[in-house]
């Protein structure tokens, strides 16, 4: 197992390595614009058991494949209808993944025993360029152990997999910071699997039809996307989501934080709500007025928490607007889908 810079995946001997551990069944860590993956070659069977191994994640938990072109999609789906045409063109490559009905080069490993996949064409550089030069699709689910935050820094992924896979590289900080927004078009109308930086309002522009939302639901059958059945970015402390004024939402904060010990307490809050939150653990989100800026900075506060053994973290709830709602989406369930109405 080695480390590399993100610099050094141009040069030869290094495209030679990626081959040669993806030819091989082997896994690497890479970024992507939205988050750090764990990648492996997505018509391996064996390689992709390797990934659930390594995240603890549940097998029917499907896996997204990357790939480099978007002309590859045709080698791994029975047909591209329409609307992916469509937003295949205005949204690719960028954070968007659109599930298909699979062909049989895609194993049902990787959708989880599901006849769907889904695939996205990553916008950073070294991602595609990894892709590249492993000749084959990459199943690159969130590189993180399953149900925690995802990684956005180097130093996450270092902690969560050193020694469990053969190749970490090192691409510093994401730039979204939120894993892609997952569209299903194999329905007879797009279905909204999850919300990330690429907006309903912004799909719906580009289709020019209405799309189903159904990121708000809870599922127990098999998802046809990451993030819909299971607990997800959950710190190790108890997280408290409230929904309210912002007055309110700081007077409940001031009071409640002080019935726990205030060394266990930490809040993560937009810029405009701390200056009037008493807690010595305090993370500024950003603006409430900058979602991009929150964005990039949720998982990143979510991992400061832990890093400080705090056991309660209280998070005001943001306007569910846009990319506030991909925000919210995950803040939810790292609450384990429990909101306070204040």
């Amino acid at each position: 197992m080695c480390m590399i810079s993100g610099n050094d995946i141009y040069k030869n001997e290094i495209k030679a390595q990626i081959k040669e551990i993806i030819s091989h069944g082997g896994l690497i860590v890479f970024p992507t614009e939205t988050v750090y993956g764990i990648g492996a070659d997505a018509t391996n069977k064996e390689a992709v058991k390797r990934i659930f191994v390594a995240k603890g994640r549940p097998s029917d938990n499907p896996l997204i494949v990357h790939v480099a072109d978007k002309e590859d999609v045709k080698k791994y789906v029975t047909h591209i209808p329409f609307y992916a045409e469509k937003l295949m063109s205005y949204f690719w490559p960028g954070p968007l993944t659109i599930v298909f009905h699979k062909n049989d080069t895609i194993p049902y490993e990787v959708s989880g025993g599901l006849d769907t996949v889904g695939i996205r064409m990553p916008s950073s550089v070294i991602a595609q360029e990894i892709i590249k030069a492993a000749g084959v699709p990459l199943c690159a689910p969130s590189a993180n152990i399953s149900g925690k935050p995802s990684s956005t820094l180097f130093e996450h992924v270092k902690d969560d997999f050193l020694g469990k896979v053969d190749l970490l590289v090192d691409g510093g900080q994401v730039e979204i910071g939120l894993e892609s927004t997952v569209i299903d078009l194999t329905t007879p109308i797009p279905v909204l699997l999850r919300p990330g930086a690429i907006t309903k309002t912004m799909i719906e522009k580009v289709l020019d039809i209405g799309i189903i939302d159904a990121t708000e639901h809870e599922i127990s059958d098999i998802p046809k996307s990451p993030g819909m059945k299971y607990t997800h970015y959950a710190p190790k402390g108890h997280v408290h989501l409230l929904e309210g004024d912002k007055e309110k939402v700081i007077a409940y904060i001031n009071r409640k934080a002080h019935t726990f010990d205030l060394m266990k307490v930490g809040v993560m809050a937009p810029t405009e709500y701390l200056k009037e939150i008493d807690a010595f653990y305090k993370i500024d989100l950003g603006s409430i007025n900058q979602t991009d800026e929150i964005g990039r900075n949720l998982f990143l506060a979510l991992r400061q928490m832990d890093a400080l053994n705090l056991t309660e973290i209280f998070i005001p709830a943001l306007p569910a607007k846009d990319f506030g709602q991909a925000i919210m989406n995950r803040l939810i369930k790292a609450a384990g889908h429990q909101v306070i109405h204040l």
